[in-house]
């Protein structure tokens, strides 16, 4: 019984020890990641359905929040697959999670448009993505676009469109003068559901952007995925403890 009792306490210390460096090294690599992404730069978020950017993109808006980057939110599908409400409530959660995120930088764009509705029976049209990417880009002088790449995280089709849509601006050079793309990386689904214990393999493989959510920001993060409340099915609810998405970002340019 007591060894037990000094196993539990040694976990506790050792917990307690890895947290303290984890967060003090991300304060580390937000300056680097200032560094190479350059500070208060204009970022286009790309992402399919309304509660895309909080599942799998929080650390890299909380992570652009910390580099003063304005953050322009360009949701393609205003339709929640799975409660199919409709835009005005879907806006109105994205709205109340500007509020959560504690971050003033956020411009939310939410396509009205039929031609793309949250189903992944749906194949969206490449070119009609591209040119309202395009429009979004050029209108709002973005130097940076961050959307799924050709996993789309899931392998949901509406995900994949998007990185379809940037990577044909990007190869015909199409994009701006100056405007990089990054694409946030697909894993495998033992890494995606090992939360911070993917943090060592996230290290070793990102060649790029790596954001990682200290402790105080995976509770923003995990507040605004609750503002979808219309959203949080049991496996959701899952997927907010388990997933490293909601903690852990590596990401790629093209």
């Amino acid at each position: 019984m007591e060894a037990m009792w000094l196993l539990c306490v040694a976990a506790a210390v050792v917990a307690w020890g890895f947290l303290w460096v984890w967060d003090s090294s991300e304060r580390v690599k937000s300056r680097e990641q200032g560094e190479r992404l350059g500070a208060e730069s204009r970022t286009l978020l790309a992402i399919a359905h309304p509660d895309d950017e909080a599942m799998f993109f929080a650390p890299t808006v909380l992570g652009l929040a910390r580099l003063r980057h304005w953050v322009y939110l360009l949701c393609f599908s205003a339709v929640a697959f799975f409660s199919k409400s409709w835009g005005q409530e879907r806006l109105a959660y994205l709205l109340q999670k500007c509020v959560v995120w504690n971050c003033t930088l956020i411009s939310i764009v939410l396509l009205p448009c039929r031609d793309f509705p949250d189903d992944p029976g749906v194949q969206w049209d490449t070119e009609h993505v591209a040119s309202v990417l395009l429009q979004h880009i050029e209108v709002n002088g973005i130097n940076l676009v961050v959307t799924f790449d050709a996993g789309g995280v899931s392998g949901h089709s509406n995900h994949i469109a998007l990185y379809a849509a940037v990577r044909a601006l990007h190869s015909e050079g199409k994009l701006p003068k100056g405007c990089s793309v990054l694409t946030l990386q697909s894993v495998n689904v033992l890494r995606k559901y090992i939360s911070l214990l993917d943090l060592p393999l996230s290290r070793l493989h990102t060649q790029d952007v790596l954001f990682v959510l200290n402790s105080k920001e995976v509770a923003q993060a995990k507040r605004a995925m609750s503002c979808h409340r219309s959203q949080l099915l049991w496996f959701r609810r899952l997927y907010i403890l388990f997933s490293r998405y909601m903690r852990i970002n590596s990401l790629s340019f093209l």
